[in-house]
């Protein structure tokens, strides 16, 4: 039996379409749970551990720590400590391996395939500036079957993906209920209809209209922002277009146009520079700051810290958002991976590499050291936390976590 969320994904927008008969039958509710969605976010160049770890096990965050921007969602974080990579090291392999752990299909895209069949798209992967470079594999974190997936930097190309043209003037038609274009021929109908058959025929409209309210009623497919008016290849711009792929991405989530998305905020050797933040050199370039250059260490944190609250507004907008389906707080409902392709930046090794996992039903509000455990038994923990029923991942042979449940 189809959810709701895969009813409307597939069906919703030929349902204006459909003859009267069809809207008079209920909709379909999926008796079992209707699984969970995924949402991907990266940002580039290690971290330095002094300033990234939490205190713990219950998580506190020190003032002026690269985490303190997510102290709000500690009850939502589950904060990785001692992670290494199974395979590669350096920018280019922790890139390479962050997500594939060794195999040709990325963490991402093997749940896509597994969860996505049923939706306009199995997922979706933007970017921001990802692509300056060209593809390669510095620039790319997502990969089907060895080729590279490339993310779409551009949030005016997404929005028309999901939505049609910014300006098109039919958007607020065709959003409009269903029972509304059809409210003409409904009373011609109830007023040709015995009484007990109009009450019948309520009783079909009003289940109709219920389901359309569950999906479009809290403005589920309305992002929060235009993404017009700025440039995305814009270095200064990075803060617009990186607001607008996350905004972007929750709101495909919410609707069911996908149940996987990721955000790859830059990539590995980032040139992005902070000029909002009043830096003047890159991100790549701070995060080799030597320990007796105060000013530059002191630059590299704040960067971080940007990209936390980055990481804080897509947790902002999962729970500000209610899942049609159960009613939980989409963040419930969507399992969140902060991802990292290196350790310590300085020392170009991928140990330690600081993930973060939020929301999803997670067992969160805690510091896990996971002591050298390889990131390919913690991807194979989160499929099957997804649903899917992987005993490895990648080239890996490690099984699940079970101090991640």
């Amino acid at each position: 039996m189809l959810s709701r969320r895969t009813l409307f994904s597939r069906t919703g927008a030929a349902l204006v379409a459909a003859p009267f008969c069809s809207l008079l039958r209920r909709p379909a509710h999926a008796d079992d749970d209707p699984g969970l969605r995924l949402l991907v976010l990266f940002s580039p160049n290690g971290t330095f551990h002094d300033h990234w770890r939490p205190g713990g096990p219950e998580l506190s965050f020190p003032a002026g720590s690269i985490l303190e921007p997510l102290a709000a969602h500690a009850d939502d974080l589950l904060v990785l400590d001692g992670l290494d990579f199974l395979l590669g090291d350096n920018h280019e392999g922790g890139m390479a391996d962050m997500l594939t752990a060794g195999g040709d299909t990325s963490f991402d895209q093997h749940v896509a395939r597994a969860l996505g069949a049923e939706h306009r798209f199995e997922s979706l992967v933007l970017g921001v500036q990802t692509s300056a470079w060209g593809g390669n594999v510095q620039t790319r974190m997502s990969y089907r079957d060895g080729a590279m997936v490339t993310p779409d930097d551009d949030p005016l190309h997404v929005w028309s993906r999901l939505f049609g043209e910014v300006e098109d003037p039919s958007l607020d038609l065709r959003r409009r209920s269903v029972l509304d274009h059809l409210a003409r021929e409904l009373d011609g109908l109830k007023r040709g209809l015995p009484v007990a058959e109009r009450a019948r025929l309520d009783d079909h409209l009003d289940a109709l209209r219920d389901v359309e309210r569950a999906l479009f009623g809290t403005d589920a497919c309305s992002p929060t922002l235009s993404p017009a008016g700025f440039d995305p290849w814009n270095n200064d711009h990075f803060p617009d277009t990186c607001a607008a792929q996350i905004d972007l991405a929750i709101t495909a989530l919410a609707c069911g146009s996908t149940p996987v998305a990721a955000v790859q905020m830059s990539h590995t050797v980032s040139p992005v520079t902070m000029t909002w933040l009043g830096h003047t050199q890159g991100h790549h370039t701070l995060s080799h700051a030597n320990t007796h250059d105060p000013l530059s260490v002191e630059a590299f944190v704040q960067a971080e810290r940007w990209f936390a609250a980055q990481v804080g507004r897509a947790l902002d907008g999962l729970a500000a958002r209610i899942d049609p389906e159960t009613g939980q707080r989409l963040l419930d409902r969507t399992l969140v991976l902060w991802a990292k392709e290196l350790g310590d930046g300085r020392a170009h090794t991928c140990e330690g590499v600081p993930w973060v996992l939020a929301g999803g039903g997670l067992s969160t509000g805690r510091l896990v050291d996971l002591v050298g455990a390889t990131q390919d038994a913690v991807l194979t923990t989160l499929c099957q936390h997804l649903g899917l029923e992987d005993t490895r991942f990648g080239r890996g042979t490690a099984g699940a976590l079970e101090v991640l449940r």
